[in-house]
């Protein structure tokens, strides 16, 4: 008996809560509502139930075809924005933790001279690598991962400085990289993985498929396997 008290004042709680939502955009219309000194849970929900939806009922009557209309649409900016030199502009300075800092300095130091969406790019590639298995599951893991001829982003250990020069330029990364960890589409590179600049020929490059050229890197992922091959 004691959980399922619990449970009904939870969930009363909810209904008032939605009710309380619905009542105040009506301008202040409200329900009384009349709590039953039984000790019967159910018996005690039915009566918040009536007194709830004929205080909504009530609050609906009172607004506009225009304001309902309103409230019930989806609102604009619900669907990602797509990232672009104008839409960064309006963002504040980008925050975050270990991670988000990883991304903004692998964008700086690989991209930081790119368009938005080359820098878009690159980033589309350390987060695919995240939920690809064979590759670390941390952004930071992917960005500092090594390998048997030294290291997947060379800027990690070519033995020069790391220093950020260029503030502006950290800037505007830190940006597209919070943004795009904070679930921006990722729609330049169709799920790359791999890219290298067009100065180089990887042996690689022949094993995978090329999805982009985005600036001054080209993109790859790779080739999906089916049972034949």
């Amino acid at each position: 008996m004691p959980k399922m008290l619990n449970v009904t004042s939870y969930a009363t709680k909810a209904l008032c809560g939605a009710a309380i939502v619905i009542l105040s955009l009506s301008g202040g219309a409200r329900a009384d509502v009349a709590v039953s000194g039984s000790n019967d849970p159910s018996e005690q929900i039915d009566q918040h139930l009536v007194s709830l939806m004929s205080g909504e009922r009530d609050g609906l009557g009172k607004l506009s075809a225009k304001r309902i209309a309103k409230i019930t649409t989806t609102p604009e900016g619900a669907t990602p924005p797509k990232i672009t030199a104008e839409w960064l502009a309006q963002q504040p300075a980008a925050k975050g933790g270990q991670q988000f800092e990883c991304l903004a300095d692998v964008l700086y130091h690989e991209a930081r001279g790119e368009s938005v969406q080359g820098q878009v790019a690159v980033a589309e590639v350390v987060l695919n690598r995240v939920e690809d298995p064979a590759f670390p599951n941390t952004v930071c893991g992917v960005v500092h991962q090594s390998n048997r001829r030294g290291c997947q982003f060379s800027w990690t250990c070519d033995g020069k400085s790391d220093r950020i020069g260029e503030s502006s330029a950290y800037s505007r990364v830190k940006k597209v990289a919070r943004a795009m960890m904070d679930g921006a589409p990722r729609v330049v590179t169709d799920g790359a993985t791999f890219f290298h600049t067009p100065a180089v020929k990887p042996s690689w490059a022949r094993r995978f498929v090329r999805t982009a050229k985005v600036g001054a890197h080209i993109f790859y992922r790779k080739p999906v396997r089916t049972a034949s091959n």
